[in-house]
């Protein structure tokens, strides 16, 4: 649930995650500190164990002066300009992450990687394309078997055509007439940005490089609608979502602790980030 919070030094939206157990902060303007007050009681009173607020370069140390941390950075998410990711934990659990090392390995070995100048084309009885409402049906059924657990209900299908009614673009790979892997782009339109998200792919199928095609297609549609920051959080645990990112041209951007419940439990996840105007 999103609000507008307003008070007399300040006006901010706040997006009160219940199901993640934090709060999330996009936007804001006025005092950084009596932002940071207010966001802590509203996360002690909350049981939020988590506060991330997206910040200008011109405040973010700020937040450090009010004991935030700085997890990583969004270029050009501000209209062109960068948002450093504001962080604060109110558990040692939240902020201790068991697999940091294991995800530290996995990154380098993504990055030492030879990037490949072109992708293969689509196997035979793949297509891909632009997807529709009349998908949500089988979106919802593809992110149900994917992912036991995810940070928004995709699972729905009245929640992914509220999605698409809200200006998310999705991208789908069938196979035989069956959607088996698919992604969108959730665009905002006030700062000119989108996330990469929902990428899901049947098991059975994850040996062919779909989720590249599906990015890149994605990318396209983004530029046609004058977006040009694209940016991401793939589970640092996965060794080929940050690989396809890696690939595709992507820069790591940091790292959120225990972010997001996804797949079986709470997950570390990493950004990337691409300045679709460079290509």
């Amino acid at each position: 649930m999103t609000e507008t919070v307003q008070k007399p030094s300040f006006t901010m939206e706040l997006t009160k995650d219940d199901f993640n157990k934090r709060l999330r902060v996009e936007s804001f303007r006025g005092n950084v500190d009596d932002i940071a007050a207010f966001l802590l009681t509203v996360a002690k009173s909350g049981n939020y164990e988590k506060v991330i607020v997206q910040s200008a370069a011109s405040q973010w140390q700020a937040f450090i002066r009010q004991g935030f941390e700085l997890e990583g950075v969004l270029e050009g998410f501000f209209n062109g300009s960068d948002a450093h990711v504001m962080t604060f934990y109110t558990t040692d659990a939240r902020r201790t992450s068991a697999a940091w090392q294991e995800e530290q390995d996995i990154l380098k070995a993504v990055q030492q990687k030879y990037v490949k100048p072109h992708l293969n084309d689509l196997p035979l009885l793949y297509q891909l394309r632009k997807a529709t409402e009349v998908d949500a049906e089988a979106l919802a059924h593809l992110y149900k078997t994917v992912f036991p657990v995810y940070p928004t209900p995709m699972d729905q299908p009245e929640y992914v055509r509220k999605m698409m009614a809200g200006g998310s673009l999705f991208c789908v790979t069938e196979y035989e007439g069956t959607i088996i892997s698919a992604a969108s782009a959730d665009v905002n339109k006030t700062f000119h940005h989108a996330e990469l998200t929902d990428c899901a792919t049947l098991p059975e199928h994850r040996a062919h490089g779909l989720m590249k095609h599906l990015l890149m297609k994605l990318e396209e549609e983004l530029k046609d609608k004058g977006i040009y920051c694209a940016f991401s959080l793939a589970r640092a645990k996965s060794f080929g979502m940050n690989d396809a990112f890696f690939q595709l041209g992507y820069a790591y951007g940091g790292r959120l602790t225990n972010n997001c419940y996804i797949f079986e439990d709470l997950e570390d996840m990493n950004i990337w980030v691409k300045d679709l105007s460079q290509n």
